[in-house]
């Protein structure tokens, strides 16, 4: 017999269906639920970023330096050492090392200069080219010597008991004392949002500086200039304190409306000029930076080439290239110098070539002019042969410019001479004069023996003879105001060969030079 289904059954497997469609959702709600947990729990682990890690780093930092101060020293050293796990400077285990240092210094505890020891070859390891490795290393091995004088003090009081030894490990050796007293270092840090951003420091003109994220150590106050293609440039003011972390975190917001000019010559080291060139040059090739849109003009020279320039238009966010080609003409180097010529003024063939020596400059070769002025002295004058690729030194040895006193005396007696004359003669025509208004008044011809015809003809006399010296002296006068007294100014001329040669390395490709004497 057939067997039938009951009236209940499909309702029934409808709740199963909804039971199981509920236990499958509570299900998928369950592992939601544990995925959005597990989202927000691997967002809280998230490295915080790097400006968060920077004050972290300096919070440890500032704590740890008044730790050091105050002489505590183990709190100092792992205060360094959370510095340096926000931020991995090497000068921070520098400061880890130096804390443990001052620890063995004040203890004589062996454990203590172990641990200085491992800092700084960790600090020498993170940075090999370290401006202080010669005398890191010196502290190493002082250090070293150090814990093995006082583990071997101890053992020999082990052994002789109250000898004293013991007592004398308690005092730090003379190679210890005349390290001494360390001091931790502060430290720039220089960082960006944006990575491998070019720094800046103080001028432009200089070339880049570094790149971030950059950290060290600097001396006084300085401008900080931050530059990347596409962002607008970032300046900011740092005063460097050599017991503080001293940071700058720049945030560099998009610049679309600026473009970037990248400024290269076939010369390295050549000077760049935009739109004017009586500011002077902004930098050296290669150059970049960014720029307003619109016309701009560039010039670039080199020192015995020709000027390149050009002139285009530039939009915004885009990236023209100035590719100089320089032209030169062989050149050699003049150099003058000597001693006093900081205070003189060197020209060549009529122009100012150095407002004050001592002046090297590079001249094309043929034949110039070289004049050298110094007040006071006599000048300088010389027609001097420059060859290509060689090295011209123009030694001057000067002369004072000599004492015109006697021609101030000669011109003074000529004065005096023809003022004589003059009088004299001024007299003898007064006397001539009063003979001929006698006559013309119809006396009778003057007296033979009148003592105005002997008088006035001694003053005519005197007064021509008068006149004859004036003569005499302004011509001496004369020769002693141009003639050439005292010894000449001179110089040693000395000529050297350069070679050129050229260099091919890394980040540098050019040309060479070597003076042989």
């Amino acid at each position: 017999m057939a067997r039938t289904r009951p009236w209940y059954a499909g309702p029934l497997i409808g709740v199963r269906l909804m039971k199981s469609l509920v236990l499958g959702l509570g299900l998928v709600g369950a592992f939601a639920l544990a995925l959005v947990g597990q989202g927000e729990h691997a967002q809280a682990d998230t490295p915080a970023p790097a400006a968060d890690a920077l004050k972290k780093a300096q919070s440890a930092f500032d704590q740890a330096q008044v730790d050091y101060l105050g002489g505590k020293y183990d709190e100092a050293a792992k205060g360094f050492q959370d510095a340096y796990a926000a931020r991995a400077f090497p000068q921070f285990l520098y400061n880890v090392g130096a804390s443990y240092h001052m620890k063995g210094k004040r203890t004589s505890e062996p454990e203590a200069y172990e641990k200085a020891v491992e800092f700084y070859k960790k600090y020498l390891a993170e940075d090999p080219e370290a401006a202080d490795k010669a005398k890191v290393e010196k502290a190493i091995g002082v250090l070293e010597a150090e814990i093995k004088r006082i583990k071997d003090a101890k053992a020999q009081a082990g052994a002789n008991a109250g000898s004293g030894s013991a007592a004398s490990a308690q005092t730090p050796s003379q190679e210890v004392q005349q390290l001494g007293d360390v001091k931790v270092r502060g430290l720039v840090v220089i960082d960006c949002e944006i990575k491998q951003a070019t720094i800046y420091l103080d001028d432009k003109k200089k070339g880049a500086f570094g790149t971030t994220p950059w950290s060290g150590s600097l001396e006084g106050e300085h401008k900080i200039i931050i530059e990347k293609r596409g962002y607008k440039p970032v300046e900011t003011t740092i005063s460097a304190d050599p017991t503080k972390l001293v940071s700058f975190y720049a945030s560099m917001a998009q610049a679309q409306y600026l473009g970037w000019v990248d400024i290269s010559s076939n010369i390295p080291k050549s000077d760049v000029f935009i739109d004017d060139k009586s500011v002077g040059a902004v930098g050296q090739t290669p150059w970049s930076q960014n720029i307003k849109p619109g016309k701009h003009t560039f010039w670039v020279t080199a020192e015995g080439y020709n000027e390149y320039t050009t002139t285009i238009e530039i939009a915004a966010g885009e990236t023209p290239e100035v590719k100089a080609t320089l032209v030169g003409s062989p050149v050699g180097k003049l150099e003058v110098g000597g001693l006093g010529i900081e205070d003189s003024t060197i020209y060549l063939d009529g122009k100012v070539l150095c407002e004050r020596g001592p002046c090297i400059k590079g001249v094309a070769q043929g034949e110039h002019t070289v004049d050298v002025k110094r007040s006071g002295f006599k000048p300088y004058s010389r027609t001097v042969t420059i060859r290509a690729k060689a090295h011209t030194k123009v030694k001057v040895f000067f002369e004072p410019t000599p004492s015109r006193s006697d021609a101030i005396v000669a011109y003074v007696l000529t004065a005096g001479f023809a003022g004589a004359g003059a009088f004299l003669g001024s007299q003898s025509t007064k006397l001539h004069d009063d003979i001929k208004k006698d006559i013309a008044a119809g006396m009778p011809p003057p007296d033979t023996n009148d003592p105005r015809l002997t008088k006035g003809k001694i003053y005519a006399i005197t007064a021509d003879s008068a006149f004859a010296i004036a003569g005499i002296t302004a011509i001496t006068a004369i020769y002693y105001t141009f003639r050439e007294k005292g010894a000449p100014t001179t110089a040693l001329i000395d000529i050297s060969a350069v070679a050129i040669r050229p260099e091919l390395s890394p980040s540098y490709a050019g040309m060479g030079m070597e003076v042989h004497w």
